[in-house]
């Protein structure tokens, strides 16, 4: 079965930090450009961060450039995204996304983790 799952969320002070992992399985995972997104009630899904499928390249959202960063170990068929000094507009419903280079093939959506920063 495609599939991904994520995990890592939870309730973290303000300037805090947490990592988010993401399970990947039943595809072939280096074929795949790996994202994070996250979305927050009322609004609209963002890109938060990106990596290529072999890791040459990273992308971030300008809101969280310098704190976030996205990795991913294709051993294990695993992306992470470690998030440091957290906000509360941090606050969302985080999304791990794969995105093929093989075009007609969909993207692979998880049902994600959901983080809250507050005090």
């Amino acid at each position: 079965q495609v599939q991904l799952v994520e995990s890592g969320g939870g309730l973290v002070q303000p300037g805090g930090s947490l990592r988010l992992s993401c399970a990947a399985s039943g595809f072939t995972f280096t074929d795949y450009t790996m994202r994070w997104f996250r979305q927050a009630p009322g609004k609209e899904r963002e890109l938060v961060a990106a990596i290529h499928r072999i890791g040459l390249t990273r992308n971030y959202a300008d809101s969280v450039k310098g704190r976030f960063t996205i990795t991913r170990d294709n051993a294990k068929n695993m992306v992470y995204l470690q998030m440091n000094n957290l906000k509360p507009e941090d606050t969302a419903n985080y999304l791990c996304n794969a995105a093929s280079r093989v075009l007609g093939d969909p993207d692979v959506w998880g049902k994600g983790t959901l983080v809250t920063v507050s005090s």
